[in-house]
């Protein structure tokens, strides 16, 4: 078989392939504990299945326009006046397959052969392999400090002539932390003085913890949408937990959400109709759902961190947002991917490797599912490597013995 150079410079999503060994685990009876999947496992809000029935009653599912349904763009338009305080215009708004597809499409949109875009680790995996697939240049920029969060200094030094974005994702996948208002001032400061964009991926942006909030990055800057450098990134597969209906969108200036639409009518044309009034059921249904999801989330994330306490050598950092931890078990092995297959077949517990993320030795742990899941989750993995722990444990019906100790 022969396939392009491009192609096979693409690496699989792990996050992927770890969903897939862990269903054929469990298709096989074994106790599998997932603590790698980026999604709640809540039920879909009344008023968004409700909103798509109605379009599958009315039995006339036919394309729509490629920049989406006017009323749902017109439920985006709020939510964004509502929480970015910023006007906005229909033309300023596509709607897209996810917010995957529509970092994608900004990629495709903006980046030349050899550009290069700025990449702030810990890092969303997805995003080098997408700088590629459009022939840029990832550039990571890792904080010097081993911390989690980066400095202006540090993203200076990295830009050069050829830099034509920077990604931005707050509060971050992988470690859960929220960037400071300063620093986003910075960056929206820099990126305007340089001319390059600034990519806020925002999918996370409502799920804060302990009274704190995300800061839109419009609040810094004196532009309007159509003179700025920023190019905002949401949907609703986060805040809503509807991971499955594959709706996201994009706002920026509307030149380049028209090249942007040129772009997507040539490839997907437009998103299910039917899933894009799920998106709307969502956003204009009654919001005291995502709080009781986002107060329940903070639940999960006290008892990861209550229980990730209890490791010697583990160094964590609490998050601030999101449902993922990023915690350090270097004490233990420096090599993420092999830890992550020990446990998965000594303690059959998913995680996914830090090395995805641009942070080798640390593990991403996600604490989206049930309190039983985190709990007995991280139950296993301290069995599995630290010595403090029982030699023996139950997982399902078996006894196991720790021998490798």
């Amino acid at each position: 078989m022969s396939v392009s150079e491009l192609a096979k410079s693409i690496i699989e999503s792990p996050t992927l392939r770890l969903n897939e060994e862990a269903r054929l685990l469990r298709e096989r009876g074994e106790p599998v504990i997932h603590l790698g999947i980026g999604e709640p496992k809540n039920k879909t809000p009344i008023t968004a299945i409700l909103s798509s029935a109605a379009k599958l009653t009315q039995g006339d599912v036919k394309y729509c326009p490629s920049d989406g349904l006017p009323s749902l763009k017109k439920a985006i338009i709020r939510y964004t006046e509502e929480h970015y305080d910023k006007a906005v215009a229909p033309e300023n708004v596509i709607v897209s397959s996810g917010a995957k597809q529509a970092i994608f499409n900004i990629l495709y949109t903006i980046v030349n052969p050899q550009d290069e875009v700025v990449v702030l680790a810990p890092y969303w995996v997805s995003y080098p392999e997408m700088i590629k697939m459009v022939y840029g240049v990832p550039v990571i920029v890792t904080p010097e400090d081993g911390s989690f969060h980066p400095r202006m200094s540090e993203i200076e030094r990295a830009v050069s002539s050829s830099a034509r974005a920077i990604i931005c994702n707050s509060p971050n996948n992988p470690s859960g932390i929220v960037y400071k208002d300063e620093f986003i001032a910075e960056l929206v400061a820099f990126c305007e003085r340089k001319k390059i964009y600034l990519i806020m991926d925002d999918i996370y942006h409502k799920l804060v913890f302990d009274g704190r909030r995300s800061p839109s990055c419009y609040q810094f800057t004196t532009k309007d949408v159509e003179d700025s450098r920023l190019i905002v990134i949401n949907g609703i597969a986060k805040l809503y937990g509807m991971t499955g209906f594959r709706i996201g969108w994009l706002v920026g200036p509307r030149k380049l959400v028209e090249v942007i639409n040129n772009v997507q009518a040539q490839t997907t044309s437009c998103a299910s109709p039917v899933m894009q009034s799920g998106a709307e059921g969502a956003l204009l249904g009654l919001q005291s759902f995502v709080e009781a999801l986002r107060l329940s989330i903070q639940n999960n994330r006290d008892i990861i961190m209550r229980e990730l306490s209890s490791f010697n050598g583990v160094k964590t950092y609490k998050p601030d947002g999101t449902f993922y931890c990023l915690p350090d078990f270097r004490a233990y092995s420096s090599n993420s991917v092999e830890l992550c297959r020990f446990l998965l077949k000594k303690a059959l517990v998913v995680t996914v490797p830090g090395r995805e993320f641009g942070m080798e030795g640390h593990l991403r742990l996600s604490y989206a599912g049930s309190v039983k899941d985190v709990t007995e989750g991280i139950a296993r993995i301290k069995w599995a490597l630290d010595p403090t722990s029982p030699n023996d444990i139950y997982i399902g019906d078996k006894r196991l013995i720790r021998d490798w100790l």
